[in-house]
Order: C-alpha cells, then sequence, then structure tokens
C-alpha cells in the first residue's frame, strides 16, 4: 500500500522512542527506537487503521498532502 498521508516525525525524550502522528487519521500514532522503525510502524498501524474503518462502514478522510498549522 503507498501511504500518501502526511506524518508528523519527532523524538519523545518521556517515550525514550520516535513518535510518528498521522494528523489526517484520528488517533493514528506509532513509534519506534529508530526513525526508520517508526516510519515502518506508522506504515502499519494507517493499513489497520484504514482496514477497520472500511470494515465498521466509516469515512476514510482522502489524503490532503501538507497541511498548514496557524
Amino acid at each position: 500500500m503507498s501511504i500518501k498521508y502526511e506524518l508528523i516525525v519527532y523524538w519523545s525524550e518521556e517515550e525514550q522512542a520516535f513518535v510518528v502522528e498521522v494528523p489526517e487519521l484520528p488517533g493514528c500514532m506509532a513509534d519506534g527506537s529508530s526513525y526508520e522503525e517508526a516510519i515502518a510502524n506508522a506504515q502499519r498501524v494507517i493499513e489497520d487503521w484504514i482496514d477497520t474503518a472500511q470494515r465498521l462502514g466509516r469515512p476514510i478522510p482522502e489524503p490532503k498532502g501538507r497541511l498548514m498549522y496557524a
């Protein structure tokens, strides 16, 4: 699956891990001990998020690309 959602990646001192947030998919987050692992985990979580939404008949947001923040 080609992931086209925006990912926000940052280091969490508290968790001692890289954290990935997917702002377009509510509650969709992942982490990993390396940047690469966090991104790979995020891809799996996005796929699971979409699969669950489809199974429950919920709408799946279209990827918008880069989001603008104030």
